[in-house]
């Protein structure tokens, strides 16, 4: 396998067991198992900050430190992660917002025979974002990742 796609395939691998460990964590919070976590964005660790870590380590092994590859993989995984936890967590919690606003005009409109009001048909998903820890987990599961297919690359 080539540098370039290694490195792929270290990104996709990273991205796909932080997705899988969206169980374990689904598990310990809400004491249910479901699978249902591996499909959804949000939660604990967040897999696109795994993903762009274990690129941007995995460029920074094996191209270095100082390469433009590696400046390229940092600052793109920079961006990603600070629109992970900023951005995106914020939408999610706006569409709490909404949500919750929905099913108390809802409950008003019941109560007052002149206020119409027609209830959303889905709830707008909440889990967009994510909390700094669960980037920084991500970040961190990343990491580790990338330095193992390193390791385990043949020179």
């Amino acid at each position: 396998m080539r540098d370039m796609n290694r490195g792929i395939w270290t990104a996709l691998s990273a991205i796909g067991i932080a997705q899988g460990l969206k169980i374990f964590t689904h598990k310990k919070e809400n004491d249910v198992w479901d699978w249902r976590p591996i499909f959804q964005t949000g939660g604990m660790p967040s897999s696109h900050s795994a993903g762009v870590s274990a690129l941007a380590t995995y460029v920074a092994t094996k191209k270095g430190m100082h390469s433009v590859e590696t400046a390229l993989a940092v600052i793109f995984g920079i961006i990603v992660m600070y629109d992970a936890q900023g951005i995106r967590r914020h939408t999610g919690e706006i569409a709490k917002i909404v949500n919750d606003l929905d099913a108390d005009i809802e409950l008003l409109s019941g109560h007052m025979p002149g206020l119409f009001h027609v209830k959303q048909e889905k709830e707008l998903n909440e889990l967009l974002g994510h909390q700094p820890a669960e980037v920084a987990g991500g970040a961190c599961l990343g990491i580790l990742i990338a330095l193992v297919s390193s390791l385990f690359k043949k020179s």
